[in-house]
C-alpha cells in the first residue's frame, strides 16, 4: 500500500539546493543515503560506468537535475524527477500540477502494455497463402517466441498475440508484417523483444515460403496507449485583464487550430513532449523512443494533428484529455549502470512501468495546459525571459539570496544581459560591504481553542509553526524595498507608504531608529495570506529580528514582541496579542490578554497530529472582529457567557494537550467549534470540510483564526493522511503543520 506524502510545496524555489534536498527527506520522497549521494554529486554518472555503456566516451555530459512538486496522480501524490535544461519547464509543470489539486488532480487510464515486434517478410510467391499458413502457424510461433525468454513468462509476461497483415511495397509487389505482441512487464524491452524477432524470423521465413527483410521492434508503441484527463476551474484560469472564460475559450481555440494546422501541431505536441522527455531521462528512459511513438501516433489517421483535446465540461470548467502511446520501463537496460536513473525512478515512487506511463501522461498535459495558458495570455515569452534572465544572473555570479533581485532589476530596466547583470551586482556588493546580508526566522500559530474570546481577556490556547517565515534584509542604498515572495508582492515602501505591509516596515525600522536607512527585505512564507494562520505577525516578527541582526541593535524577544503587536494593531485594528506571542517565542501557550496580559508555556513532547485545511477564502481578521464586536454590542451578555465556556475550554485543553488526552482534546474542539458558529465566525465551505475531516477520522475539528473563511485544524492521531487525503479530493489544500511544540 502506497503511503500518502505530501507533494505539495509552497516556495520550494526559493530554498537554496541543500534545503531542497532536507525537505524532500524530511517528507519521505528521498532516503538519507539518496539524500546523501545528491548532496555529494554521487547520483552523476562516472566516466568509467559512462564508458561501459557506450562507445568513445570521452567524459561525461551534465544537465540539470530538478523537481516538479505539487503533483496528484490518481489519488497518487507524486514528485516528478525532470532532467532538462530549457527554462521554465519546470515552474510551468509546479504551477499546473498546483491549480489541478483544487479538483482531482490528474486521472490516467491505461491499456494493455504491449510493445511489437515486426518481421517484414518480402518475396512470397503467393503473398495470400503465405498470410494465412502464418496466421495459422500463429500458436507454433508464439510458443517459439515464448521459449525464448522463459524467465519472461514466469514474471507474468511474454507474447501475448501474434498478427499478420499485408502491405504493397512502391514497385507493387507484396510485403508481409508479421506482428508479435510482447508483454514486457516492468522493462521497456527493446532488446527482449529484438531477440524474440530475430528468433523466430528462420521459421516465420520458412512458413510463408518468402525472405524475411527486418526483423525489429516498432517503436508506436500502439498497443500501449495511455488516457489522461485533468479539469480546471474556470475562476481559476484569470490572467492580467483576461477573465478565466476568455482564457478558457482562447485554449480550447487554441487546441482546436492545432487539430488543423499541422505546422501548429509539431510546435504544440512538442510542448506536451518537453515534459515527458524530461521525466523519460531522469527515469533512464529512451526518450527518442517516446517521442518517435507519440509524434507517428499524432499522424495515425494520414493527418498529423494534436494529441490532446481540451473543451468546456458541462459545468463551464476546462476539461483536457489526451490520449498517447507510452511504453517506458522500470528495469533492465543501463538503469543498473546508471545511479542518477535510479534515483529519479525512487523520487517518482513508481512500482511498475505502467505507473511510470501513467506519470508520464499527466506530466505531457499539464506541460501542455501551462503553454496553452501562456501563449492565450500573457505570451509565452514572459515566463521564458524571466528564466533567461535568472540564468544570466546565475551566470554572472548572483548568489541564490540575491538572484530574485538581479532578475527583478533587469525585467524592469528591459536589459536582460551578461552587462547588466554585472552592473547590478557589483552596485549590490557596493551595499553589502556596508553590512553582510542577515536572516531571522519566525513561528505561524494555529488556535486550538480561544478565537474571539481572547480579545476579551479570555485564555486561547495556540501552538507554533516553527520556522514558517524567514526574513533576509540587507543594506541598500536608495530605497527599501520588501519583497513577499511566495505572495507575489514587491512594494517600495516609501513610495507604497499607504499599503499595509509598507506601513508595518516603516513602523518596524521607526522603533529600531533605521529610518534614514534603506533595506532590501525578501520573505519567504509557507503561510497562505489570510487563512488565520498569524502570517502578518510572523512577518513582523522576522523583519524585525532580521533589521536589528543587520545593524547589530541587541533586543530581547520581549522588545520584539512588543514592536510585532504594534504592527498586528495596523493590521487587525484591535489584536489580541496572541499571534505575535506565539510567533515570538515559538512555543506552544496558554495566552490571556488582560488587564495583565501573560502567558503560559505548555510543555508538549511529541509533534502533536493535526492537519490545517484551507477553504476557498480567506478570512480577514480586522472584519471579524468588528463584526463579532457589533454583535456583543447588542447582547453582551449572552456573548460573555459564550466567551466564558470558550475560556473554560482553554484551560481544560491545555491540560489535555499536556497530557495527550487526545480524546477528550478532540471532543473539546468540535464543542468549542458549535460555540464559535453560535458566533456567526463560520461558513458554508469551513462547515463542509469540518464534516470531511470528521468523517475521515479526525477526532475533533474547527476553525481555526477568526474565520470567515481562513482556515480549520483538525485533531488526527493515527489518521492525519487520510483526512489529509480526504480534503484533498474534495479539492481543498493542507498544510502539515509540522513540530508544534515547546522546542
Amino acid at each position: 500500500m502506497k503511503d500518502s506524502r505530501l507533494s505539495r510545496f509552497s516556495g520550494f524555489h526559493n530554498l537554496s539546493v541543500a534545503e531542497r534536498i532536507s525537505e524532500l527527506q524530511k517528507r519521505g520522497f528521498l532516503s538519507q543515503g539518496d539524500a546523501e549521494s545528491l548532496l555529494n554529486g554521487q547520483q552523476v554518472l562516472s566516466v568509467a560506468a559512462a564508458d561501459k555503456m557506450i562507445e568513445n566516451v570521452v567524459g561525461v555530459f551534465g544537465l540539470p537535475f530538478a523537481i516538479a512538486p505539487n503533483f496528484i496522480v490518481n489519488d497518487r501524490e507524486c514528485l516528478v524527477p525532470l532532467v532538462v535544461e530549457e527554462p521554465s519547464i519546470v515552474a510551468a509543470l509546479s504551477s499546473a500540477a498546483a491549480l489541478a489539486r483544487q479538483g482531482a488532480g490528474f486521472v490516467v487510464n491505461s491499456s494493455d502494455s504491449l510493445l511489437a515486434g515486426q518481421i517484414h517478410i518480402v518475396g512470397a510467391v503467393d503473398p495470400d497463402a503465405s498470410r494465412a499458413a502464418l496466421i495459422a502457424a500463429k500458436d507454433e510461433l508464439q510458443a517459439r517466441a515464448n521459449d525464448v525468454h522463459p524467465r519472461l513468462l514466469k514474471r507474468g509476461g511474454g507474447v501475448r498475440d501474434i498478427e499478420v497483415r499485408s502491405l504493397t511495397l512502391k514497385d507493387g509487389s507484396a510485403l508481409i508484417v508479421l506482428h508479435v505482441l510482447v508483454d514486457t512487464c516492468d522493462a521497456m524491452g527493446a532488446n527482449l523483444v529484438n531477440t524474440i524477432c530475430e528468433s523466430i524470423a528462420p521459421a516465420v521465413a520458412k512458413i510463408s515460403g518468402g525472405e524475411v527483410a527486418l526483423r525489429i521492434l516498432s517503436n508506436l508503441a500502439d498497443r500501449s496507449v495511455v488516457t489522461a484527463s485533468v479539469c480546471y476551474p474556470t475562476s481559476q484560469l484569470g490572467s492580467g485583464e483576461l477573465t478565466g472564460d476568455e482564457v478558457r475559450d482562447r485554449i480550447v481555440m487554441a487546441n482546436e487550430i492545432a487539430m488543423v494546422d499541422p505546422h501548429r501541431a509539431a510546435t504544440h505536441n512538442k510542448g506536451v513532449m518537453n515534459g515527458i522527455d524530461g521525466l523519460a531521462i531522469a527515469t533512464g528512459n529512451d526518450w527518442r523512443a517516446l517521442e518517435a511513438g507519440v509524434h507517428a501516433y499524432a499522424a495515425r489517421t494520414g493527418h498529423y494533428s494534436a494529441v490532446t483535446s481540451w473543451s468546456v465540461d458541462e459545468s463551464g470548467d476546462l476539461l483536457g484529455e489526451m490520449v498517447i502511446p507510452l511504453k517506458p520501463g522500470i528495469v533492465g537496460g543501463t538503469l543498473a549502470a546508471n545511479a542518477a536513473a535510479r534515483l529519479g525512478l525512487a523520487i517518482a515512487g513508481v512500482e511498475t512501468a505502467r505507473e511510470l506511463a501513467e506519470l508520464m501522461a499527466a506530466v505531457g498535459l499539464a506541460q501542455n495546459f501551462s503553454a496553452l495558458r501562456a501563449l492565450v495570455s500573457s505570451g509565452i515569452q514572459e515566463g521564458h525571459m524571466r528564466m533567461h534572465a535568472r540564468s544570466v544572473a546565475s551566470t554572472a555570479g548572483a548568489s541564490a539570496e540575491h538572484l530574485d533581485e538581479v532578475v527583478d532589476r533587469m525585467l524592469e530596466c528591459g536589459e536582460v544581459k551578461d552587462w547588466k547583470a554585472a552592473e547590478i551586482l557589483a552596485e549590490m556588493r557596493v551595499a553589502l560591504s556596508r553590512s553582510d546580508t542577515v536572516s531571522a526566522t519566525a513561528a505561524g500559530k494555529v488556535i486550538l481553542f480561544g478565537e474571539h474570546a481572547v480579545v476579551y481577556g479570555r485564555h486561547a490556547l495556540a501552538l507554533p509553526i516553527p520556522a514558517a517565515v524567514k526574513a533576509t534584509v540587507s543594506v541598500a542604498e536608495q530605497h527599501t524595498l520588501l519583497n513577499v515572495l511566495d505572495w507575489g508582492l514587491r512594494i517600495d515602501v516609501a513610495r507604497d507608504s499607504e499599503d499595509g505591509a509598507a506601513a508595518a516596515v516603516f513602523l518596524i525600522m521607526d522603533k529600531l531608529g533605521l529610518t534614514n536607512s534603506n533595506f532590501t527585505i525578501n520573505v519567504s512564507s509557507s503561510l497562505p495570506r489570510g487563512m488565520g494562520l498569524g502570517s502578518s505577525a510572523a512577518i513582523a516578527v522576522a523583519i524585525t529580528r532580521a533589521l536589528a541582526k543587520c545593524k547589530q541593535i541587541k533586543l530581547t524577544d520581549n522588545e520584539v514582541n512588543n514592536i510585532a503587536f504594534e504592527c498586528e494593531k495596523l493590521a487587525h485594528g484591535t489584536p489580541s496579542g496572541i499571534d505575535n506571542a506565539v510567533s515570538c517565542f515559538g512555543k506552544a501557550m496558554l495566552f490571556q490578554n488582560s488587564e495583565t496580559p501573560g502567558s503560559k508555556e505548555v510543555r508538549v513532547d511529541d509533534v502533536v497530529p493535526i492537519v490545517i485545511g484551507f477553504s476557498h477564502s480567506s478570512g480577514p481578521t480586522r472584519q471579524q472582529v468588528a463584526a463579532v464586536r457589533r454583535r456583543r454590542e447588542q447582547n453582551p451578555q449572552r456573548y460573555d457567557a459564550i466567551f466564558d465556556m470558550i475560556n473554560d475550554l482553554s484551560i481544560d485543553g491545555a491540560h489535555a494537550l499536556a497530557n495527550q488526552k487526545y480524546a477528550e482534546l478532540g471532543m473539546m474542539m468540535n464543542v468549542c467549534h458549535g460555540l464559535l458558529n453560535a458566533l456567526q465566525v463560520s461558513t458554508p465551505d469551513l462547515e463542509n470540510m469540518l464534516a470531511i475531516a470528521r468523517r475521515a477520522g479526525a477526532l475533533g475539528a474547527k476553525l481555526t483564526g477568526a474565520g470567515g473563511g481562513g482556515s480549520i485544524v483538525a485533531l488526527c492521531p493515527g489518521t492525519e493522511d487520510q483526512v489529509r487525503s480526504a480534503l484533498r479530493r474534495a479539492g481543498y489544500h493542507t498544510l502539515q503543520a509540522g513540530q508544534q511544540g515547546s522546542s
